[in-house]
């Protein structure tokens, strides 16, 4: 089950990719936040509706003891947003996600989880598949820019900017494996076997909403920006393949932490793919072959999980 789970979290959140990038002007300066305000929001309204459907019974404390997740999370992907600005999409995205080969290892090293050597040589082939996908698209942005093409042109800041997203989001995704991992240690509140996903998504989301509540009062309050629908549109379309994204990973998380992690960080091969197709962004042959690895690492993970349920 955390295989499909994972897909799922895999694809939508591959497809919100595209809108981010869509969404992104390197002329807007505040385009970052702007966007983070828009999946806070979305996120903010399923939370509610989650609530409603429930009946109540959550412990509003959970907001404060799943901080460090959640802020982790919001600050890494508020740093993507600013990367999206000057790179390409299939720049940032793959190194963004080789956090999920740091996640593993951590979960391996620290909370003692194991993995079959099926599932292993999958880990170690999407590890390798989207770092090289990383260096070769960079490698790839640098040609473009020594020929005089500004819009390829990457300054290191820029370029460093997925790296410092990959770091945060490892330290996320770790943390959540930790209040994942056992009802009978996780610092939550009211967490059963049968809630525990609700009350950390449920957490999460709020805590978004109330981040992109004080983002809004800076950005159109204070900085005075303008709110234009047709601007926002791309950013609520991500915002909601975002947030349904985070429903599915939240459970495949909680199914198989060190399965999950690195399975979903492969997301960046749908960002890839689509932005060849819709943002016509140009994929050379040593990069399929990347991707071609990574996917061969998916389906080595899944045989894997198949074989265990047998």
């Amino acid at each position: 089950m955390w295989f499909l789970l994972a897909l799922a979290a895999t694809l939508l959140w591959g497809a919100a990719d595209l809108f981010y990038k869509r969404g992104a002007d390197e002329a807007e300066k505040y385009s970052h936040l702007k966007t983070s305000i828009a999946v806070g929001l979305v996120m903010g309204i399923h939370a509610i509706l989650t609530l409603i459907i429930n009946g109540g019974g959550y412990d509003f404390r959970n907001i404060l003891y799943y901080l460090p997740v959640s802020l982790c999370y919001i600050l890494s992907m508020t740093v993507g947003y600013l990367g999206l600005r000057y790179l390409e999409l299939s720049v940032s995205s793959p190194v963004q996600n080789t956090s999920g080969a740091f996640v593993a290892l951590l979960c391996f090293v620290v909370l003692g989880e194991t993995l079959d050597m099926l599932s292993l040589t999958g880990v170690i082939a999407i590890a390798a598949g989207l770092l090289l996908l990383g260096v070769f698209e960079r490698q790839s942005a640098v040609r473009m820019a020594e020929r005089g093409e500004k819009k390829y042109s990457i300054g290191f800041v820029a370029f460093f900017l997925p790296f410092v997203y990959c770091v945060i989001d490892a330290l996320g995704t770790f943390f959540d494996a930790w209040y994942l991992d056992d009802v009978t240690s996780t610092p939550l509140v009211g967490a059963t076997e049968e809630n525990i996903e609700d009350v950390a998504n449920i957490s999460y989301e709020l805590t978004f909403l109330l981040v992109a509540c004080l983002l809004a009062i800076y950005v159109f309050g204070i900085k005075k920006q303008k709110l234009s629908l047709r601007a926002s549109r791309p950013r609520l379309t991500a915002a909601l393949f975002e947030t349904a994204g985070q429903f599915f990973y939240v459970y495949a998380m909680s199914a198989n932490a060190i399965g999950a992690a690195p399975m979903i960080a492969s997301y960046s091969i749908v960002s890839v793919l689509l932005s060849r197709i819709f943002l016509k962004e140009k994929l050379e042959k040593k990069q399929y072959a990347a991707i071609v690895v990574v996917l061969l690492g998916i389906l080595l993970m899944g045989i894997a999980e198949g074989l265990a349920e047998a």
